[in-house]
């Protein structure tokens, strides 16, 4: 639940706010699933509580959170429908980390969903990795996507992704980026998170 809500308090447990913002946000998760809800919704769940990495999608319909067949998957993939600026927008509007002083802290950072094996996927580019030997950088067939989200103070690697956009091939990736980050912060702003007289973050 604390990667949900992100007010986490040392050795404090479950709560019933956090319990309380887990499902608005499962509600606001199901209401931006525009058509299919119902197998889409069932087949996050299935993916978040499956017992390892997901490799093929039939896999997903035998975890015990997805109650339907294997057509209601296909058909919810196929046919179904979310809307992002819904979703976008509940993730703006949860807790979300804040530094010592009070400020959020944004980062953005471009990471590829290598796809090396699906050559017959629309705009794939090669995405810049680095290998396990010591300079062994590698160009691999992916998809590469900006992310934008609030750090965690402190030592720590929880951050609440706030926004994801693909790169396309015709993208210029500082445009694209600061675009990204305008549009991030007005639903920071919406949501209440800044108003007249809070300091600059």
């Amino acid at each position: 639940m604390p990667s949900v809500a992100h007010t986490r308090v040392d050795g404090e447990g479950d709560i019933a706010a956090r319990r309380g913002e887990l499902g608005w946000f499962r509600q606001e998760l199901y209401r931006s699933c525009a058509a299919r809800a119902d197998a889409l919704f069932e087949l996050t769940d299935a993916m978040l509580c499956a017992d390892g990495p997901v490799r093929s999608l039939v896999e997903l319909t035998l975890v015990a959170e997805h109650r339907r067949g294997h057509g209601a998957m296909y058909d919810a993939l196929n046919q179904g429908r979310v809307e992002p600026a819904r979703l976008r927008r509940a993730l703006a509007s949860l807790p979300l980390p804040r530094a010592a002083d009070g400020r959020l802290v944004l980062a953005v950072d471009v990471s590829p969903w290598l796809r090396a094996d699906a050559p017959t996927c629309a705009e794939r580019l090669f995405c810049h990795v680095y290998g396990r030997g010591k300079g062994n950088a590698q160009l691999i067939p992916g998809w590469p996507y900006s992310f934008v989200a609030a750090l965690e103070p402190g030592r720590t690697s929880w951050t609440a992704l706030l926004d994801a956009v693909r790169l396309g091939p015709a993208d210029d990736l500082t445009p694209v980026t600061a675009a990204q980050l305008r549009a991030v912060i007005g639903r920071l702003i919406a949501a209440g998170h800044w108003s007249t007289g809070t300091r600059p973050s």
